[in-house]
Protein backbone atom coordinates (compact mmCIF):
# COMPACT_ATOMS: atom_id res chain seq x y z
CA UNK A 1 0.00 0.00 0.00
CA UNK A 2 2.42 2.23 1.12
CA UNK A 3 4.45 1.59 -2.77
CA UNK A 4 1.56 2.20 -4.23
CA UNK A 5 0.79 5.56 -2.39
CA UNK A 6 4.70 6.75 -3.65
CA UNK A 7 4.05 5.55 -6.97
CA UNK A 8 0.75 8.11 -7.28
CA UNK A 9 2.93 10.65 -5.50
CA UNK A 10 5.43 10.62 -7.51
CA UNK A 11 3.14 10.27 -10.84
CA UNK A 12 1.16 13.27 -9.64
CA UNK A 13 4.20 15.29 -9.24
CA UNK A 14 5.34 14.96 -13.27
CA UNK A 15 1.68 15.08 -14.25
CA UNK A 16 1.60 17.01 -17.37
CA UNK A 17 0.14 17.46 -20.93
CA UNK A 18 0.95 17.86 -24.08
CA UNK A 19 2.02 21.58 -25.41
CA UNK A 20 -0.38 24.07 -25.50
CA UNK A 21 -2.87 22.95 -23.25
CA UNK A 22 -3.57 23.15 -19.00
CA UNK A 23 -2.23 20.76 -17.17
CA UNK A 24 -5.02 19.45 -14.71
CA UNK A 25 -3.10 20.84 -11.76
CA UNK A 26 -3.21 24.23 -13.09
CA UNK A 27 -7.05 23.67 -14.43
CA UNK A 28 -8.10 22.38 -10.61
CA UNK A 29 -5.89 25.18 -9.20
CA UNK A 30 -7.42 28.37 -11.53
CA UNK A 31 -11.19 26.50 -10.20
CA UNK A 32 -10.53 26.93 -6.48
CA UNK A 33 -11.39 29.81 -4.36
CA UNK A 34 -8.68 31.71 -2.43
CA UNK A 35 -8.84 29.63 1.00
CA UNK A 36 -9.44 26.55 -0.93
CA UNK A 37 -6.12 27.54 -2.91
CA UNK A 38 -4.70 28.12 0.86
CA UNK A 39 -5.99 24.68 1.99
CA UNK A 40 -4.81 22.94 -1.18
CA UNK A 41 -1.53 24.26 -0.96
CA UNK A 42 -0.49 23.23 2.40
CA UNK A 43 -1.81 19.93 1.32
CA UNK A 44 0.25 19.62 -0.97
CA UNK A 45 3.38 20.80 0.93
CA UNK A 46 2.46 18.06 3.86
CA UNK A 47 2.21 15.44 1.25
CA UNK A 48 5.86 16.26 -0.37
CA UNK A 49 6.69 16.24 3.50
CA UNK A 50 4.86 13.18 4.27
CA UNK A 51 6.25 11.62 1.08
CA UNK A 52 10.12 12.22 1.69
CA UNK A 53 9.58 10.98 5.55
CA UNK A 54 8.23 7.84 4.04
CA UNK A 55 11.12 7.07 1.47
CA UNK A 56 13.22 7.71 4.52
CA UNK A 57 11.95 5.17 6.23
CA UNK A 58 11.38 2.44 3.72
CA UNK A 59 14.11 2.50 1.52
CA UNK A 60 16.92 4.61 3.22
CA UNK A 61 18.63 7.85 2.46
CA UNK A 62 19.94 6.60 -0.79
CA UNK A 63 18.69 6.30 -4.59
CA UNK A 64 14.69 8.03 -4.91
CA UNK A 65 14.62 9.29 -1.68
CA UNK A 66 18.18 11.29 -2.20
CA UNK A 67 16.45 12.77 -5.94
CA UNK A 68 13.66 13.32 -4.00
CA UNK A 69 14.74 15.52 -1.33
CA UNK A 70 16.68 17.28 -3.89
CA UNK A 71 14.13 17.83 -6.36
CA UNK A 72 10.89 18.60 -4.31
CA UNK A 73 11.72 18.66 -0.67
CA UNK A 74 14.28 20.66 -0.09
CA UNK A 75 12.04 23.49 -1.33
CA UNK A 76 9.39 22.55 0.28
CA UNK A 77 11.45 23.04 3.65
CA UNK A 78 11.85 25.79 3.01
CA UNK A 79 8.66 27.02 2.14
CA UNK A 80 7.74 25.81 5.70
CA UNK A 81 10.30 27.60 7.13
CA UNK A 82 9.31 30.52 5.11
CA UNK A 83 5.49 30.14 6.74
CA UNK A 84 6.97 31.69 10.12
CA UNK A 85 7.40 35.17 8.06
CA UNK A 86 5.10 35.19 5.10
CA UNK A 87 1.60 34.22 5.14
CA UNK A 88 0.47 30.88 3.13
CA UNK A 89 -1.81 33.50 1.60
CA UNK A 90 1.04 35.49 0.02
CA UNK A 91 2.75 32.13 -0.90
CA UNK A 92 -1.01 31.71 -2.81
CA UNK A 93 -0.90 34.84 -4.37
CA UNK A 94 2.68 34.31 -6.23
CA UNK A 95 1.65 31.28 -7.32
CA UNK A 96 -1.53 33.06 -9.08
CA UNK A 97 1.19 35.87 -10.48
CA UNK A 98 2.81 32.29 -11.81
CA UNK A 99 -0.22 31.17 -13.52
CA UNK A 100 -1.51 34.27 -14.56
CA UNK A 101 1.39 34.79 -17.55
CA UNK A 102 -0.11 33.04 -20.16
CA UNK A 103 3.66 31.33 -21.20
CA UNK A 104 3.46 29.23 -17.71
CA UNK A 105 -0.31 28.33 -17.90
CA UNK A 106 1.27 24.45 -18.21
CA UNK A 107 4.17 24.69 -16.57
CA UNK A 108 4.05 21.99 -13.56
CA UNK A 109 2.85 23.15 -10.30
CA UNK A 110 6.54 22.65 -8.29
CA UNK A 111 7.77 25.36 -10.97
CA UNK A 112 4.99 27.76 -9.73
CA UNK A 113 5.97 27.16 -6.46
CA UNK A 114 9.46 27.54 -7.12
CA UNK A 115 8.60 31.30 -8.27
CA UNK A 116 6.68 31.64 -5.30
CA UNK A 117 9.20 31.11 -2.65
CA UNK A 118 11.65 33.08 -4.39
CA UNK A 119 9.52 35.98 -4.42
CA UNK A 120 8.24 35.20 -0.79
CA UNK A 121 11.73 35.56 0.17
CA UNK A 122 12.93 38.26 -1.79
CA UNK A 123 13.04 41.91 -0.23
CA UNK A 124 11.13 44.92 -1.61
CA UNK A 125 7.69 45.97 -0.90
CA UNK A 126 5.41 45.20 -4.45
CA UNK A 127 6.31 42.78 -7.56
CA UNK A 128 8.85 45.86 -9.20
CA UNK A 129 11.53 46.05 -5.98
CA UNK A 130 11.36 42.04 -5.86
CA UNK A 131 11.78 41.39 -9.32
CA UNK A 132 14.77 43.91 -9.13
CA UNK A 133 16.07 42.69 -6.32
CA UNK A 134 16.08 39.08 -7.78
CA UNK A 135 17.31 40.51 -11.03
CA UNK A 136 20.30 42.06 -9.75
CA UNK A 137 21.02 39.52 -6.49
CA UNK A 138 20.36 41.87 -4.10
CA UNK A 139 18.28 39.77 -2.15
CA UNK A 140 18.75 41.34 1.56
CA UNK A 141 17.19 40.13 4.50
CA UNK A 142 13.88 41.68 6.18
CA UNK A 143 13.99 43.66 8.83
CA UNK A 144 11.88 42.67 11.37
Amino acid sequence: MRKLIILFTVTFLYAQTGTGTLSPVVTYWKTLTQEEKEIFLFSYLTQVYETHSELKNSVGYDGITEWYYTNRAEMVYGIFDQLELVRISEIVKWVDEFYSHGEYANRPFIESLEFAYRFAEASGKNMWEKYENLKYDKIKPRKE
